[in-house]
């Protein structure tokens, strides 16, 4: 029998910081799907805002510390695919031209580092979750997990195994929600009428809650929810997922 794989939780700032059920969900998922689960002490940040700033200088120093932090893993997962993409597609780059030791290293991570729910049904075979939740919802496509990953069917087809859940399609599900890491904060005008666009979308699916698998996205779309008095909560799908509801939405605070 073979051994269970060894997996890396790359926790995210954002989950870190804003939403820990998201990381506690996500070593559920994982144990659940068979693997061991650490969560190095050394990771830091992605690096992904210099990097989207033009700060390719640390970018590349905060790198190195992630390549070093993740080495002897079989996997690396994140609950976030705007993480997993500058793992996966910008790493490399960052070294492309100049350090090809170092390039190895970024490549061989890169080819290890998934979005969690991609590696849930793409690499483990997880087809259903024995998760049940009696509400209705929507889910919202994250551009980077949906863009640079292609997660757009996993998702789904985990969440029809939830029981009591009923998903609605969001009209616009691909379109951005204004977020976009330092777009903004560039651009506030813009990004205010997009994810106002959005908030908007969502009320008309008559959903109790929207979903998706980027906490940036959520904490854009539920602010915005709640300052135009819509009554839709936002949650990360890996908390449906693994059955833990019981924690305030995001956006509300605990009792």
């Amino acid at each position: 029998m073979a051994e269970p794989p060894r997996v890396a939780l790359l926790v995210t700032c954002l989950v870190d910081l804003f939403r820990p059920s998201v990381g506690f969900a996500a070593v559920a998922l994982l144990e659940e799907a068979g693997c061991i689960v650490e969560a190095p002490r050394a990771q830091t940040c992605c690096g992904q805002p210099a990097y989207n700033s033009g700060d390719r200088a640390d970018a590349k120093a905060i790198a190195r510390q992630v390549i070093a932090a993740f080495a002897g893993y079989d996997y690396v997962v994140v609950p976030s695919g705007s993480c997993a993409g500058m793992v996966r597609v910008h790493y490399p780059e960052l070294f492309a031209d100049e350090e090809p030791a170092e390039l190895a290293r970024a490549e061989a991570l890169a080819a290890r580092t998934h979005e969690l729910v991609s590696f849930l049904v793409d690499v483990r075979g997880m087809t259903e979750v024995a998760a049940r939740w009696d509400r209705s919802a929507t889910y919202h496509d994250a551009c980077s997990g949906l863009r640079e990953l292609g997660v757009k069917a996993q998702p789904r087809l985990l969440l029809a195994s939830v029981a009591g859940l009923s998903l609605t399609e969001l009209p616009g599900a691909e379109l951005c929600c204004g977020f976009g890491g330092t777009f903004c904060v560039k651009y506030p005008e813009i990004s205010d009428k997009m994810v106002g666009d959005k908030a908007v979308d969502i009320a008309a699916t008559g959903a109790a809650t929207v979903l998706a698998g980027d906490l940036g996205c959520l904490l854009n779309i539920a602010g915005k929810l709640s300052r135009l008095g819509i009554r839709v909560e936002a949650r990360h799908v890996a908390e449906v997922l693994a059955g833990m509801t019981d924690t305030p939405a995001i956006g509300v605070p605990a009792a």
